[in-house]
């Protein structure tokens, strides 16, 4: 084999997903690890136990709306809960170029330790390693997440079946836009914020009162919406079908995108999930999630159907219908 890694296979999009799926499952051919799912799922004793672990690289560091530090912590709390667990304890492990100010590096543990709190998640073990100048890029952070699933919800991106409402609880590419208009330093007119929030507690709450109606949560961190309903739909043989003129973003969002290039159905979000859900429920899940900050801007963007198993369509509000296809390379290399 000659090809060599690229940024593409970091992308969270097809590339990435081709990697996983042909290489690494491949090699570690554990049925653990099989569904690809945002964390794992495993049996210890009398308990259920979520596990999952992931690396963040993001640059800059420092962003509107959050910084390295409370990504790390969020996106590992984001990843345990979109199982239904409870997250409960959090490692940190860091790698700090030579040279890194101290004080940029208390900016960024302060923020691990605020974000851990409103989580109500306890760091519990770490690692610190320093590389010579110029052998890494400022700070690289590592979080690993363990939490309990306290009642047996059967939530799995195998799981949407016909009929499934798809709601998505926020405004797309918040977090994506941010970064790229400071990665590119380019002055455009808007608010721009990252999204970062942990979701673990608005999630608790929508299972509190839907129960076993919901099948699937997801959060569409790298790769955006469409990549992540990909994955949904190849994991669960069905079809979806979404509503473009359903799709919540915001004005100064789409008028980025479109000045940039960019489609906001690729780009990366912290601070929102998608959620399938049974039909007759979807009302009542959109009112709680409106009742949270979190879910203000919550919106039914398409349905699952039996119909192009496998694939994502989207519907424009000219009647015509294109394929949503998963992220090909790598329009935002370094996003989280």
């Amino acid at each position: 084999m000659n090809e060599k890694i690229t940024l593409d296979h970091g992308s969270g999009g097809r590339a990435s997903h081709d990697l996983i799926k042909n290489l690494l499952l491949q090699v570690f051919n554990s049925k653990t690890l099989a569904p690809m799912e945002d964390s794992a799922l495993v049996q210890i004793g009398q308990e259920k136990i979520a596990f999952s672990t992931d690396s963040f690289v993001v640059d800059p560091i420092f962003f509107p709306g959050g910084n390295i530090g409370d990504l790390a912590i969020n996106g590992t709390v984001n990843d345990i809960a979109m199982r239904g667990a409870q997250p409960l304890y959090i490692s940190v492990a860091m790698i700090i170029e030579e040279g890194f100010p101290i004080s940029d590096l208390e900016k960024v543990i302060q923020s691990i330790k605020k974000s851990a709190d409103i989580a109500e998640v306890e760091i519990i073990t770490g690692d610190t390693k320093v590389v010579p100048k110029g052998k890494a890029d400022k700070i690289f952070i590592n979080t690993t997440g363990i939490g309990v699933l306290r009642q047996n919800f059967d939530i799995s991106a195998a799981n949407a079946v016909p009929g499934d409402h798809v709601i998505l609880s926020g405004t797309m590419a918040d977090h994506g836009v941010t970064i790229v208009s400071k990665q590119e330093g380019l002055q455009i007119s808007g608010n721009f914020q990252s999204d970062s929030a942990a979701l673990n507690h608005i999630i608790q709450k929508l299972l509190g009162h839907a129960q076993h109606h919901i099948h699937v949560l997801r959060d569409p961190t790298r790769g955006g919406v469409a990549t992540t309903l990909n994955e949904i739909a190849e994991s669960s043989k069905m079809g979806i079908r979404l509503k473009e003129d359903s799709l919540p973003i915001r004005n100064d969002v789409r008028g980025a995108c479109e000045l940039l290039g960019l489609d906001p159905l690729y780009l990366a979000n912290e601070g929102k999930f998608l959620i399938f859900v049974e039909p007759s429920v979807s009302e009542q899940v959109i009112q709680i999630l409106k009742e949270d900050k979190l879910g203000k801007d919550s919106q039914i963007i398409g349905q699952v159907t039996e119909e192009n198993p496998g694939k994502v369509l989207i519907d424009s509000p000219l009647g015509t219908s294109r394929l949503l296809d998963m992220l090909h390379g790598t329009p935002l290399p370094r996003i989280c």
